[in-house]
This record gives C-alpha cells, structure tokens and sequence, in this order.
C-alpha cells in the first residue's frame, strides 16, 4: 500500500492511497472507509488501473487527522502499515492514521 499527499493552498490535502503489485492476487475490490467518508461501506471503490493496482484521491481539511481501513472484497479489513500511526478503535482492533 502506498500514501502520496499533496498539500495544497486552500488548506486542503489531495490524500493518494494506492496498492503495490504484491497485494493483487485475488482482489476484485478494494474500498477506503474512514472517519472522512463516515465509514460508508457503500462509498466508490478504489479505481483499478491498467497495470492491475488500485488507486482513489481524497480531498481532506489540512490540520486533522483521519481514521481509515481498506475492505478488500467487501470481507476482509486491513490496515496499512505506510499510515502515520495507528489507534485503538475500542473494538481491541487497530486503525490507521493519516495526519494532513
């Protein structure tokens, strides 16, 4: 998995998740669900590109931090290890942090 951001003046940040090469055996599908799509399992999934990774851009408010996971195939929920820390999600799992 991959993180790119690309902050802008407007105090907005143009947040990149893509996947690498590695994870796409076997992924039909792969969703980003956080704190800043309500974690909407019914949001867009992740563009799949030619190449075979995957890759979604979100505009975020610079100043805050986000809470996120990815669903692959609507079943399987991971967090990734390029996030900027993890935190407790009171369910004695993890999530993964962006901080923009």
């Amino acid at each position: 998995m991959s993180i790119k951001k690309q902050y802008l003046k407007n105090g907005i940040c143009k947040v990149t998740f893509s996947t690498t090469q590695e994870v796409l055996d076997s992924i039909n599908s792969i969703k980003v669900l956080g704190n800043f799509n309500n974690w909407n399992p019914n949001v867009e999934s992740m563009k799949k590109l030619k190449s075979g990774s995957f890759t979604q851009t979100f505009s975020l408010n610079c100043g805050q931090e986000y809470e996120f996971k990815y669903l692959i195939n609507n079943s399987i929920w991971i967090n990734d290890p390029e996030a900027d820390k993890h935190s407790p999600n009171g369910i004695g799992q993890y999530n993964s942090v962006i901080t923009v």
